[in-house]
Order: structure tokens, then C-alpha cells, then sequence
């Protein structure tokens, strides 16, 4: 048997979590140790053992939610809390994709866009896709970058609350991106993130050359081998971290992770991970480690 905690995540405004809820979850699980309001109306911990796996019991609690906007996590009682937070920027702790963004202000919208969501889907190879993408914005001017950061680019609601609180309580925090260090620099500067991964695109007097510094970062040099090289820096174990993304480009750091989240991801994406958040923002990551709402710093 395993110690396990089910967390139930609502939103107190628009979709409070209920005590039927979590009759509904007791009503599923053999036996129930004890309950734990991290915050009123908003997240409940849930403490029972068993001997089914954590993807097969939070398979069980979506099915005994299902037609509520209630998130559940289920993770082992033991080492909630993560040491290590590496985390996708590009639809995940920003709204947009910065690449799409920029394909709509030269007039590539629509074109971009498409071959993004097939990236995401996992139906073509990120490296070619990142080339195809940036050689049609070739001779883009490079204040382009600044209009998009500026007036385009929003932080994803949680954001820096999620950074801010892990790294308060001793985590180091990574933002690796398949998008461009022009934005992962900026954006990791404002939620608090230690360092940045990103590509970085080549320009010649001021325009896009159509081409990035080799190697294409998400190709080669994957997000997977960033998660390994923190982890042997900081002499952590991979059961340490918390790795969270949208798209099938996560996919091989999500299942590397000891808490791999797909957050509002894509489907094939949910289906490498035994841990998703559809409704919630990103404070969730924090309420599935246990974290009260009283424990958030929030700036």
C-alpha cells in the first residue's frame, strides 16, 4: 500500500470546490485517512493509502468529477514538494506563443499558426518546424521584437505567484523555451525565474537572417537534457522536480520528472503525464504540493 493525497483544486469566484466534492472522491476510495483544506473554496487534500498506481486513481477522480470544472492530482504523500521547478514559457506561464505573435504583426498569422498547432499536436518534428517558421520571417525588422513583447505578450494568471513561492521556499527555477531568448530573458526576469533557455535568432543590419544559433534549442538540445543537467549540478534526484508544459515538445521532460504537469496541454501531452490541470491557473502547482494559500508570495 501507498500513502497517497488527491488534491482537489476549484476556483473560489467561478467554481468553488465544494465538501460534495469531495464526497464524490470518498465515495470512490477504499478508505480515507484524513482531509485538508489548503484554501476555502479553492483546494483539499484528500489522504487515503492504497496499492493502485497514481495515474489509475487520478483516472478514477476525473470520472467521479466529470461534468464539474474541478482539477485532481494525485501524487505519493512523500516528497511533495519539489526542489527543481523547470517549466515551458510559451502557452504555459504566457498566454501567447511568441513565434505566432510575431508571424501576425508581419503578416504571416494564419501561416505560422498552423504549423505551431501541429508542432504542439506532436504531428511534425519541433527542429524542422522552429526552421520553416523563422526562415518565413526572414528580413523582419528586429524592433518587431519589441512591439510584440510589449503590447502582445501577458503572463499566464498564477505566474509569478507559482515562481515566486517555490523559489521563497528553497527551489531553483528554470524557464526553458523552444521560443526566443529575446522573450525567455524578459519573461524570466519578470516572475523570478533563476535562469533561462531559449533560442536566440541571428540578425544582419537589424533584419532577421531567417536563421537561429545552432544548436536549435527543443531539437538536439532538449529540454530533457537541461532537466538532467540541473539535476547534476544541484545534486538532485529527478524525483525533485516539478516540470510543467502545454505541448508534445514537453513530453520527454514531463515524464522525466518526478511531478511532470501538463498544464491546459494538448492531448497527446495528457496522455504521457499522470498529472494535468484543465481549469486552474498556475497556482495549482503549488496546491498539489501542499502549499496553503497562506504559504503563496504573492508581488
Amino acid at each position: 500500500m501507498t500513502s497517497y493525497v488527491l488534491t482537489l483544486i476549484g476556483n473560489a469566484k467561478s467554481s468553488p470546490l465544494k465538501p460534495s466534492h469531495i464526497e464524490r472522491i470518498e465515495q470512490i476510495l477504499t478508505s480515507v485517512n484524513n482531509t485538508d483544506w489548503l484554501a476555502e473554496y479553492e483546494a483539499c487534500d484528500v489522504f487515503f493509502d492504497s496499492s493502485l498506481s497514481s495515474a489509475d486513481i487520478t483516472k478514477q477522480a476525473h470520472e467521479a468529477l466529470s461534468g464539474s470544472t474541478i482539477d485532481a492530482v494525485c501524487t505519493p504523500v512523500i516528497g511533495r514538494r519539489k526542489k527543481l521547478l523547470i517549466s515551458d514559457m510559451a502557452a504555459t506561464v504566457t498566454n501567447e506563443e511568441d513565434i505566432n505573435e510575431l508571424g501576425e504583426v508581419v503578416g504571416l498569422g494564419s501561416q505560422i499558426e498552423k504549423i505551431t498547432a501541429a508542432v504542439i499536436n506532436g504531428e511534425i518534428g519541433f527542429s524542422e518546424a522552429l526552421r520553416e517558421r523563422v526562415a518565413l520571417m526572414k528580413g523582419m525588422e528586429i524592433s518587431v521584437l519589441e512591439r510584440v513583447y510589449k503590447g502582445r505578450i501577458t503572463l499566464m494568471a498564477g505566474a509569478r505567484t507559482l515562481v515566486q513561492t517555490m523559489r521563497h521556499h528553497g527551489a531553483y527555477c528554470m524557464l526553458a523555451s523552444g521560443g526566443f531568448t529575446y522573450f525567455t530573458q524578459r519573461i524570466a526576469e519578470r516572475l523570478g525565474f533563476h535562469d533561462h533557455r531559449g533560442n536566440e535568432l541571428t540578425f544582419d543590419e537589424g533584419k532577421l537572417t531567417g536563421d537561429m544559433l545552432e544548436p536549435v534549442y527543443g531539437g538536439r538540445l532538449t529540454k530533457l537534457d537541461t532537466l538532467k543537467a540541473l539535476c547534476t549540478e544541484r545534486n538532485l534526484e529527478h524525483f525533485d522536480v516539478l516540470a510543467v508544459g502545454d505541448g508534445a515538445n514537453d513530453i520527454k521532460m514531463i515524464r522525466e520528472a518526478g511531478l511532470g504537469v501538463a498544464y491546459h496541454g494538448s492531448e497527446c501531452l495528457k496522455e504521457n503525464t499522470n498529472a494535468w490541470i484543465d481549469h486552474g491557473d498556475l497556482t495549482a502547482l503549488l496546491y498539489i504540493q501542499g502549499f496553503r494559500k497562506s504559504d503563496f508570495v504573492i508581488s
